[in-house]
């Protein structure tokens, strides 16, 4: 017994020391408490901060690529068909609907050899679908449009569509509104196409022959993110490979939007605004461009730090060094949704009202790839880093105060202690506690997603043991029932014996019936919401 004893307080204290290398890695106080949302393979998780799973969905299908969580609580997810015909980073084909309970409650595939939906969908105000595709145009088309048959190297381009879904049934959707890119392009390369002039003049429109890094290939813009502005009923799209965002009206009609009137800004579906890359319209050059393949431009909510303006991760690929930073944009919007422009200069602002990058060195944090940043509604911002699935939440002071580690892996779980490698995460958001959503529901944690996890280097709250020790007050020894005393509330109790098996588990409950164990040294860890407290206990005879 003295040696098993002996054994397992070694073992605690080697976890309490140990450098956890997947799941939560740091959990300070100043955290944002709340539950992470994130999609890996087949699976949707929801985590709080100590990595624990409080709830999860499963799919058929990889992600394609994003994910919502539904004020109702329903999940709504784009899923990877893998399109032989159409294939670059990012597609779909598919967006699922899942209740609470993970149950399939509507489906729509869109896929096929000259369509595919790609990276992102929005749930609309008024329960409509945003959807993000690509269409093939095909040789002669991509000529009709001018562009340069020297550019042209696969024979055919992509064009960027959204769509407007109202769902129907379980697996039907009528189309309500529709905007494509293939309406909005400008060239002087050939005087007798209809689209001739300059995109000087006209930066409204995209040129169909700047390649930005395409290199000439189908696949020219990657449009990676498609977010909805509602205040003013606009679309937010974020180019890749051009290394631009751009908003859109979405106030017009189909037809408005192929034109270049109508609508709330009466510009139809041209571009109403677009920044990070000024020589795309020829009012820069190199030096200029500041957004290099960055994702998830998003608005600040109200009520949020800086609401109303616009956030996004640069994920700063192409670069050297390399290097990804965070941008808060003040945008030149006017009360009528208008965006005030100077011809013949690059759009404001000059520069970023706000960057964050990693320091001391900002080479450390970097995601060529993926990615996304979100203002929290304690001033924190998460930011997530997709190609090492590594999030971080920092503090007005730029203080890293959580940090979290995805341990899924293309084929398997990570267990702590290994070097994560392929562990994307597309994007990473945190719902507060009480969001909708949770209402009801059982958020009881479970264990980590990592194999061979410890929780022991992680508070909830981040409070330290000693003000856990001094608020939580129990009956030791125990003969019948362990009795908790604490205004914390309390998530769940784990008994272990000496040889360190969990011999018992209670959730949310403060009063333990001890009656089935034999009398003898036990260990107990106590979740709560303020804190994580492992302590020792002895069990007697009755």
């Amino acid at each position: 017994m003295i040696r098993f004893i002996y054994f397992f307080f070694v073992l605690f204290a080697l976890q309490v020391v140990a450098q956890n290398t997947v799941g939560t890695l740091k959990n300070e106080l100043g955290s944002f408490d709340a539950y992470t949302l994130f999609t890996a393979q087949k699976n949707t998780y929801l985590i709080n901060n100590c990595g624990q799973v409080v709830h999860q969905w499963q799919s058929d299908y990889n992600p394609g690529n994003a994910v919502y969580l539904l004020e109702n609580g329903n999940l709504l997810r784009a899923c990877d068909l893998n399109n032989p015909d159409i294939t670059f980073g990012g597609t779909g084909g598919r967006i699922e609907l899942r209740n609470w309970e993970g149950d399939l409650i509507w489906e729509y595939n869109y896929s096929s050899e000259s369509f595919v939906q790609h990276h992102d969908i929005y749930p609309m105000p008024n329960g409509n679908i945003l959807m993000l595709a690509v269409t093939v145009m095909d040789e002669n088309e991509a000529l009709q449009s001018g562009r340069d048959p020297d550019l042209l190297e696969d024979g055919r381009l992509y064009n960027e569509q959204i769509l407007e879904l109202e769902p129907k049934g379980t697996s039907e959707a009528t189309i309500v509104w529709e905007w494509n890119i293939k309406d909005h392009l400008i060239q002087d390369f050939d005087s007798s196409k209809e689209n001739f002039g300059t995109i000087e003049d006209h930066p409204e429109l995209l040129d169909s022959n700047f390649i930005g890094t395409s290199g000439g290939q189908a696949n020219w813009l990657h449009m990676n993110s498609m977010q909805y502005f509602k205040d003013y009923d606009q679309i937010i799209l974020s180019s890749r490979l051009l290394n631009e965002i751009y908003i859109i009206d979405h106030s017009t009609s189909t037809e408005e939007a192929s034109r270049h009137t109508g609508g709330n800004s009466g510009k139809g579906g041209d571009l109403l605004y677009r920044w990070g890359n000024p020589q795309a319209y020829n009012q820069g050059d190199a030096e200029d461009q500041v957004l290099f393949g960055q994702h998830y431009p998003n608005i600040i909510a109200d009520g949020l730090n800086n609401q109303g303006k616009l956030i996004l991760f640069n994920n700063g690929f192409g670069r050297d060094p390399s290097f990804s930073q965070v941008f808060i944009l003040e945008l030149p919007i006017i009360s009528d949704g208008s965006y005030l422009y100077e011809p013949g200069s690059p759009f404001a602002p000059e520069e970023p009202f706000y960057s964050y990058v990693s320091s001391p060195d900002p080479t450390e944090l970097y995601s060529g790839i993926l990615s996304s940043a979100q203002v929290l509604p304690n001033g924190n911002t998460l930011i997530c880093y997709g190609d090492t699935g590594n999030f971080i939440e920092i503090d007005a002071n730029e203080k890293i105060v959580w940090e979290y580690v995805s341990p899924i892996l293309r084929n398997g779980i990570a267990s702590q202690g290994d070097t994560p490698a392929f562990n994307y995460v597309f994007r990473a958001i945190k719902f507060p506690l009480d969001y909708p959503a949770f209402s009801g529901r059982d958020l009881s944690p479970g264990d980590p997603i990592e194999m061979d996890f410890n929780l022991d280097n992680c508070s909830v709250l981040a409070v330290s043991n000693e003000i856990l020790l001094d608020q939580i007050v129990m009956n030791n020894p125990v003969k019948e029932t362990l009795n908790i005393k604490t205004s914390f509330i309390v998530e769940k109790i784990e008994v272990f014996n000496v040889q360190g098996q969990k011999v018992l588990v209670a959730n949310n409950q403060k009063n333990v019936n001890f009656t089935s164990l034999s009398s003898g040294l036990y260990f107990i860890r106590i979740y709560t919401d303020q804190g994580l407290l492992t302590k020792k206990i002895l069990k007697e005879n009755i």
